[in-house]
């Protein structure tokens, strides 16, 4: 992450009037507490009204916000209910980060629509999904965005196992189970593998380069050619 954009985030982390810790925001930054002192005083050398301490916390004052985001009443529940399914049903991180969304959505709204917020009576239950699955859809997630060749260890419906090097491409929510897409080096074709299926999985050191007609987008032509048929799972 740029220096630049890891200042962005801290500044975003620090709405809302919450104390914030540096031990906090190295982990979610992944980077040294020293590094997030030395990022917060050159932050408030800047003019940014951040209060607190090394050791204690850090929260930023009123009146350093971007001007309020006008939402219609149906884009705020779209928001919110869109944020709580997430936060029920994505990887931990993604949890996370809808969780922040929430907060960072209340602070930038007008006082006269922060209410809508707690009046929008769409909930999801947050038992659905185990702690080893988000992890699972977490590792997924960053394979797919750094393209790495993930070898798993995957059982079939009648669990039969077998192990598989595959190129991730994306992942799919079904309602019920978390689907990913991805080409199978085994069978050198487009795979799609339910992630509780999964019995191990590890990044082989890997990495590999979008090719024609191995894309997610290949994918996508070839299921509308089969109507939605593609290639099942294994």
């Amino acid at each position: 992450m740029r220096r630049a954009d890891r200042l962005f985030q801290i500044v975003q982390h620090l709405r809302g009037g919450r104390l914030v810790t540096a031990r906090m925001l190295s982990e979610r930054l992944e980077v040294s507490e020293r590094t997030i002192y030395r990022d917060i005083a050159d932050l408030q050398s800047t003019g940014v009204p951040i209060d607190g301490e090394a050791g204690v916390g850090y929260l930023m004052r009123e009146g350093f916000e971007l001007p309020p985001l006008m939402f219609t009443r149906d884009e705020i529940v779209a928001l919110v209910a869109g944020a709580r399914m997430v936060r029920a049903f994505g990887g931990a991180g993604m949890a996370r980060a809808a969780e922040e969304a929430l907060v960072k959505i209340g602070t930038v709204l007008p006082e006269s629509e922060r209410a809508r917020i707690a009046r929008t009576e769409i909930h999801t239950p947050d038992w659905v999904i185990s702690d080893a699955e988000r992890q699972t859809i977490d590792v997924l997630e960053k394979a797919v965005e750094q393209r790495r060749v993930l070898s798993l260890d995957y059982r079939d419906e009648q669990g039969r196992s077998t192990q598989r090097d595959v190129h991730p491409l994306g992942l799919w929510f079904w309602g019920k189970v978390w689907t990913l897409v991805a080409w199978c080096e085994l069978r050198d074709d487009f795979r799609t593998f339910r992630i509780d299926r999964i019995a191990v999985m590890k990044d082989t050191g890997r990495s590999f380069k979008p090719e024609r007609g191995k894309q997610l987008a290949d994918f996508y032509r070839r299921m509308e050619l089969y109507e939605g048929g593609g290639n099942g799972h294994g």
